[in-house]
């Protein structure tokens, strides 16, 4: 279960920022090795066939704003798969909510009694008035912001936000069923993948789709950041001050509003952040590295570790959002990973889907 209160800052900014003799096995040229360039008779509607291969997982050298946690590169291949051509719409997660009747953790009843063991020992209860449902919603500052590690300056945790009230009780998603749905819990993907026959990518299932061959370059288009407004719905401008609108959004934008990438994977790159499957572990890929070898379908590290926040377990988040800012962690950077508490909701949090030609048979 999830709570933010102004009490507990440290569990619900859960997306975590970190200050910021290799034998390769992929091709010097930008184009992957392909496994099997064999495309499945039936490609599920909405989905888009990615061919198996290999390439090296990670910050590429050239990445100036790469964190540690992007680093070592390491080589990784992974077998075919199918990949939602867009993040879960609010039209696709009405209708599994239409049939299963499912509640998403941001419109539960909080329980403290759980809540707490998440906690460091003695942290107080808050009060009742706060103890409600809701998700955290993005607030501009009105000044500039000395401290960019101090998310609480621009987050507020409002009651009554979800993915049917995006920003807040009094909105709605009426008109907005082509947007992507937002304010959804690891839990929440879980549960609406189970119901689609579907399951969450991989870490490295979804970078290397994110790259679609181009595995030496810091975006998906390349290294040309000056295209950034053209191919990304991201933040421009002072972060968290003022939003230039260059790319046409200050929030959410429709999918496919901006270009696909070489796979057909729209808004591979900001948006909303989208989950993945493994656990967030700060140690995972030097351990990865270490190995020595090329590492077939990794499924992530066997257990959750972050120093900054070791009383919650995190998944891996990928993509970055239309928050990503150049001056703050232009997490659109294909590389770029963040984590997030299973059981966190945010506006700029959602998720697409994977399968394999086993799951559809």
């Amino acid at each position: 279960m999830s709570i933010k209160t102004p009490y507990l800052f440290a569990l619900i900014f859960t997306i975590s920022i970190f200050s910021c003799k290799n034998k390769s096995t992929t091709n010097s040229k930008e184009e992957v090795t392909q496994k099997s360039n064999k495309i499945p008779d039936n490609i599920p509607e909405g989905m888009v066939w990615i061919p198996g291969g290999v390439f090296n997982q990670g910050a590429v050298p050239q990445d100036k704003m790469a964190m540690l946690h992007e680093k070592p590169q390491h080589p990784v291949s992974v077998d075919g798969f199918f990949m939602d051509i867009t993040e879960v719409t609010n039209a696709q997660f009405s209708k599994f909510v239409e049939e299963t009747g499912y509640i998403t953790i941001a419109e539960r009843e909080i329980n403290w009694e759980e809540i707490k063991r998440q906690l460091p020992p003695g942290t107080p209860k808050p009060h009742d008035t706060i103890l409600k449902p809701g998700s955290l919603l993005f607030k501009k500052t009105k000044a500039s912001v000395p401290n960019l590690y101090d998310f609480s300056q621009w987050w507020d945790w409002v009651i009554g936000a979800n993915w049917r009230h995006p920003n807040g009780k009094d909105s709605n998603i009426d008109g907005k069923d082509n947007y992507p749905v937002v304010h959804i819990s690891y839990k929440d993907a879980l549960a609406y993948c189970e119901w689609a026959g579907r399951r969450l990518p991989t870490e490295a299932e979804w970078e290397y789709a994110a790259r679609a061959g181009k595995n030496n370059t810091i975006y998906f288009w390349g290294d040309d950041k000056s295209k950034l407004s053209k191919m990304v719905n991201s933040w421009e401008g002072e972060f968290p001050v003022s939003n230039t609108l260059e790319d046409g959004f200050e929030r959410l934008a429709p999918v496919k509003s901006y270009p696909a990438n070489s796979f057909g994977l729209y808004d591979i790159a900001g948006n909303v952040w989208e989950w993945t499957n493994d656990w967030y572990n700060t140690n995972y890929y030097n351990e990865l590295k270490l190995q020595n070898t090329t590492i077939n379908n990794p499924t992530g590290a066997t257990t959750a570790y972050n120093p900054n926040n070791s009383y919650i377990k995190e998944k891996v988040i990928k993509g970055g959002s239309f928050l990503c800012s150049d001056s703050y962690c232009a997490s659109y950077r294909v590389s770029s990973r963040m984590a997030s508490d299973i059981d966190s909701a945010q506006e700029h949090l959602g998720f697409r889907t994977v399968a394999t030609p086993e799951m559809l048979n």
